[in-house]
């Protein structure tokens, strides 16, 4: 069966106009051509999208902008460390359009896990639409314990899914072995993708895909048509895609903006504090590029 929000989705970027304003008809033009390229799914304003740096009601234009002009699922982030806040804000994306909420660990004040249930069971309550967890300790400052998460998806109807960005793969399978019937689990690490396929997970939130989602769905549909060597071999062809997407010195969406212009797609500059962008990191694009056999 396929899974609920498809296999491939992109954690799209935000396009800034040159004053560094947000770029709605950028924004619906790369969602036209990301979704051309075979994504079923993009998610908006989430970490790869500048969250941080948005306003809400730049927030909400985004969603609306692009959920009335692309035929795919539409996942809003809607996360804050304020409950209150991040309530809010899931109401006015559920409003404005969206398809599903994509909701991340509430960060730097640190909950304890009983804080972390209480949180999301609020977020939750506060709409109708599917809700897919984000688990991300090393940004957020605190993992998403799997008892947490396991009461999460028995006792909330609508928490059906999880973006794993732990990085523990050990523990993502004891979450798989353990979760209700219909409970989806979408590698959030490009490069921990085919290994999370392997123990349960049924797609990848990407950064990657903005460039290389047809290698991407090559890899997904050989192993779920179980051609392993196959998908191993697609898998080793992106292994420079995800050195090239995050880094120490070009953090994550840094080089998503550098390749989207090398390819002549929307993006702009990142609002600071992120950037700026190294003079060689539009060199290091085109080389992604030229070994995925692109000119």
């Amino acid at each position: 069966m396929e899974p609920r929000f498809g296999r491939v989705i992109t954690a799209m970027i935000t396009p800034f106009t040159a004053d560094g304003s947000l770029d709605l008809d950028g924004a619906v033009e790369l969602a036209d051509w990301l979704v051309e390229q075979g994504n079923d799914g993009l998610v908006l304003a989430g970490t790869t999208g500048e969250s941080p740096t948005l306003t809400h009601d730049e927030q909400i234009d985004l969603v609306e902008a692009v959920s009335g002009a692309v035929d795919c699922h539409v996942i809003a982030g809607a996360g804050s460390n304020d409950t209150a806040a991040a309530m809010e804000l899931t109401r006015r994306c559920s409003e404005a359009g969206a398809d599903a909420i994509l909701t991340v660990t509430p960060y730097y004040n640190r909950p304890s896990q009983l804080g972390l249930f209480n949180h999301f069971r609020a977020v939750a309550e506060a709409t109708d639409l599917p809700v897919m967890l984000y688990d991300i300790p090393p940004r957020s400052g605190r993992k998403i314990h799997t008892d947490t998460i396991l009461r999460l998806a028995d006792e909330v109807q609508n928490i059906v899914a999880v973006k794993d960005a732990a990085g523990d793969v050990a523990e993502t399978a004891r979450l798989v072995a353990a979760t209700p019937a219909g409970f989806e689990i979408y590698s959030g690490e490009d490069s921990l993708t085919l290994a999370l396929l392997a123990i349960g997970a049924v797609g990848v939130v990407s950064v990657a895909s903005h460039w290389a989602t047809p290698e991407t769905v090559v890899m997904m549909d050989a192993f779920f048509s179980g051609d392993v060597a196959a998908a191993t071999e697609a898998n080793r062809r992106l292994i420079p895609s995800w050195d090239f997407e995050s880094g120490d010195l070009t953090p994550n969406p840094i080089p998503s903006k550098a390749m989207m212009k090398v390819l002549g797609l929307p993006g702009g500059d990142c609002r600071p504090p992120m950037g700026p962008e190294p003079a060689d990191l539009a060199d290091r694009a085109r080389l992604v590029l030229a070994g995925l056999g692109r000119a």
